[in-house]
């Protein structure tokens, strides 16, 4: 991870994040072209209305390249919600995913909520396996249809 810095979102951000999630989620997981629009939508939800000291946005950058993101947004109540949490495939395994995610939570804690939840899928096993790793409780489990393929989406919650 020599020289990865984490710089705040910024909305010049969203052709990469929308085609960086696009390209590989078709080619990892088979989604087809409904995931694209999905995510330009949720960050373009987070531009219009976001609340900057309760909800932010990072990417990883190396050499002027960017390699990732996470995002803490308000869910309900007290809660957090982890999304967009992404690792390009030539760093994932490196530990950037792991300091990420702790970035995420310690700024979560830090602003007043006091869990976290978040949405994936069954197959992502390598970011479950670190979500379990820091604590977080796999807390529901259902089969579903969605970007054109059959999925086990799951829900996951931590106390911060």
């Amino acid at each position: 991870m020599s020289n990865i810095t984490l710089r705040r979102f910024e909305s010049a951000d969203v052709p990469w994040l929308v085609v960086q999630h696009g390209d590989l989620y078709a080619a990892e997981e088979g989604f087809d072209d409904t995931f694209g629009p999905l995510v330009a939508g949720i960050l373009a939800d987070f531009i219009a209305d976001h609340d900057p000291m309760r909800e932010r946005g990072w990417v990883a950058m190396q050499d002027g390249q960017r390699l990732g993101s996470i995002f803490c947004v308000a869910a309900e109540g007290k809660s957090a919600k982890l999304r967009m949490f992404l690792l390009t495939p030539a760093v994932r395994g490196k530990g950037l995913g792991k300091h990420l995610l702790q970035t995420c939570m310690d700024f979560a804690r830090d602003s007043g909520y006091r869990d976290m939840v978040l949405w994936t899928h069954e197959s992502h096993k390598a970011a479950c396996a670190l979500y379990a790793a820091f604590g977080w409780e796999l807390v529901e489990s259902k089969p579903v249809h969605s970007f054109g393929v059959d999925l086990i989406e799951q829900s996951w919650r931590v106390d911060l």
